[in-house]
């Protein structure tokens, strides 16, 4: 698990493409103080494993699934990417619950000062994600713990703060430019129980919650 608080950006150094198989190594410093093979890191949003390493890089293995689902596959040499190791037990919990699982790419569609921010406005391209999204709830963009400013039908923007920017690829990124999303995975857990068929007939699908149901159970 990750809270979205990058500790780094890293450079790519090599990447080994076969099929829809990669293979990539990328220079880091502060990852890799106490690194070991098998361990998790989030290289823009992906939760990785570290399969080698050494003083200066680590290589990790990107297979298909990964590869057709993210921007990984877009990567080029030296190009910057966004590195957060997996979250220690007693660590601070700077961002919110981030899997590393991305739920869709995504397209940046404009970028704009606003006083001491920039202002992002994002378009999924699966549209789905969007009913995760509620104002001012939480959003990761190429493995950044970000808070939603506001939510439309065909997107949503993110103000970034000076700190942010400098600290992670988001500076380079312009409109044009791709990025990884993942929903905050409360939403999609409510949605599921809410959905799942009730257990006592597996056929019939549970209705939801609807305003009907909230108002013949006393709530509204």
């Amino acid at each position: 698990m990750f809270t979205g608080i990058i500790e780094e950006v890293g450079v790519m150094r090599r990447i080994t493409k076969q099929g829809q198989a990669m293979v990539l190594t990328i220079a880091a410093k502060r990852i890799l103080e106490d690194v070991h093979l098998g361990d998790s890191i989030s290289v823009n949003g992906v939760c990785l494993t570290v399969t080698q390493y050494d003083g200066s890089s680590f290589t990790v293995d990107v297979m298909p699934e990964t590869y057709r689902k993210t921007t990984l596959r877009t990567l080029r040499i030296g190009e910057h990417v966004n590195l957060e190791r997996a979250m220690a037990a007693g660590g601070r919990f700077g961002g919110h619950i981030v899997q590393g699982h991305v739920d869709s790419v995504a397209t940046i569609t404009g970028r704009a000062p606003e006083d001491n921010a920039v202002v992002f406005h994002i378009e999924p391209h699966d549209s789905a994600i969007l009913k995760y999204m509620i104002p001012h709830g939480s959003i990761t963009v190429d493995g950044i713990s970000l808070t939603l400013v506001a939510v439309s039908d065909s997107g949503f923007t993110v103000s970034i703060i000076p700190h942010t920017l400098a600290q992670t690829v988001l500076q380079h990124k312009q409109p044009g430019d791709t990025v990884n999303l993942e929903a905050d995975v409360l939403g999609k857990y409510i949605e599921r129980l809410l959905t799942y068929p009730d257990g006592r007939d597996s056929s019939r699908k549970s209705s939801g919650l609807t305003e009907a149901f909230l108002a013949d159970n006393g709530f509204i």
